[in-house]
């Protein structure tokens, strides 16, 4: 690993050991725990509405949950490749997965896709909008600590949140206009124009070659996308995967969003064989369905961790550097378990009328709050961030970025305070 690897924008070097736990990963996780972005995940929305039942999970919980999984992660790996350099010195560690980790979430707007989409249906010609892109505006240009430099947490920080390293101008769908139905606006996977300034800064360790490959975009069926992901990118993806199909799981469980038959229908008769959800289907299906959260609770953690032990690093053969070429992934039987799991959790609850109806309220009190801000900045802005509005060369990325950084709960009072309705 290079030492700049752990460089900060702001021009801070220090030297950089794999062996033992770095300082300036240390020093990052402790600028992301403690800055406000993260603290505001507390009142945003994971899956279901925050507020409605204190059993459920928020983007808070949800992101100290994928940094621990995370680092046990790290910790299989450390085990696995204790006797091949090549990989072993290449594994974050425990700080630098956790920073990572607990940082990638930090972007998301109130109201989950709903508010993603009414952003991005905003900033159409204006650079566009999109929650892991925000997540690496306010890491690099928008937190507390640094003026400049937002956060000014070290590039692999930054390079391990990097999850679609292209340009929205890049991927965006073409032909939309602001006639174009709303919910052609899914924000394409991508970072914001505003921050290729900071994808370059990066990617400049890399090779010429290593960079041109790394930002290769792959048009399927006339969808423009990123295609490759950092070595420390390919360990949280997996972490937030396994806690999305399990963590969210077992809120369904728990909260008794699905039944057993259901359970039968979408995921054992889809199952392999060989998968441990057929092969230890008597212990799974008692303990997922016992009315003792206990029970539950054991066949999730065990779930997990027969996840967690199931991966491995595998070498893409593209890149020069390894940060780029190694990549962290599941065998195949036990990625069909996993998005076996995921594809319950989305048919059942992220696509179940509640979650559907608490999305589009929040995507209608997004839009409307853009609309009114947009209309009278003058009026309705706070002074901070008006100053920002009037020097700012693109002045609606500030209206989104103070809209984006609201939790659920600011978001409704706004709208109430604007509109004199109760939502």
């Amino acid at each position: 690993m290079n030492k700049t690897m752990l460089q900060r924008r702001s021009g801070e070097n220090k030297p950089f050991n794999a062996a033992t736990p770095d300082s300036d990963a240390q020093r990052d996780r402790a600028r992301i725990i403690h800055s406000s972005a993260f603290r505001r995940l507390q009142s945003k929305t994971q899956v279901l509405g925050v507020g409605d039942n204190d059993f459920y999970r928020t983007r808070l919980t949800h992101s100290m949950e994928v940094a621990q999984i995370g680092s046990g992660i790290c910790e299989h790996l450390k085990r696995t490749y204790a006797d091949n350099d090549d990989i072993s010195q290449q594994i974050p560690s425990f700080f630098q997965i956790e920073a990572t980790c607990l940082a990638h979430d930090l972007g998301h707007p109130p109201f989950g896709h709903g508010g993603e989409v009414a952003l991005n249906y905003h900033m159409l010609g204006h650079g566009g909008f999109e929650g892991n892109g925000q997540t690496l505006r306010i890491l690099s240009k928008l937190g507390e600590y640094s003026e400049q430099h937002g956060l000014d947490v070290t590039r692999r920080t930054l390079l391990g949140v990097l999850k679609y390293p292209v340009l929205h101008s890049e991927v965006q769908q073409a032909g939309l206009t602001t006639d174009t139905p709303l919910n052609a606006f899914k924000p394409p996977k991508s970072i914001h124009d505003d921050e290729e300034d900071v994808l370059h800064w990066i990617l400049e360790e890399f090779s010429q070659h290593d960079r041109d490959k790394f930002r290769t975009v792959l048009e399927t069926d006339g969808k423009r996308r990123s295609q490759f992901k950092a070595f420390d990118t390919s360990i949280m993806e997996l972490a937030d995967d396994i806690s999305y199909g399990v963590h969210d799981l077992e809120d369904a469980l728990a909260l008794g969003l699905v039944t057993e038959r259901q359970w039968r229908e979408d995921v054992l008769q889809k199952a392999h064989d060989d998968s441990l959800l057929i092969t230890e289907a008597e212990f799974y299906n008692d303990k997922l369905f016992s009315p003792d959260s206990r029970d539950r609770k054991h066949a999730i953690s065990k779930l997990i961790g027969y996840l967690v032990r199931q991966i491995s690093v595998e070498r893409q053969q593209q890149f020069e550097h390894p940060q780029l070429d190694l990549q962290a992934a599941l065998p195949a039987e036990a990625e069909h378990t996993l998005d076996l799991l995921k594809s319950f959790v989305f048919k059942h609850v992220i696509r179940s009328a509640e979650v559907k109806a608490m999305e589009f309220k929040g995507q209608r009190i997004i839009m409307a709050l853009f609309e009114a801000l947009a209309d009278a900045p003058e009026r309705l802005l706070q002074p901070s961030t008006l100053q920002k509005y009037h020097q700012a060369s693109n002045p609606k990325r500030v209206i989104c970025d103070y809209i984006s950084g609201m939790t659920d709960h600011y978001a409704r009072k706004q709208y109430s305070q604007l509109f004199g309705t109760g939502v």
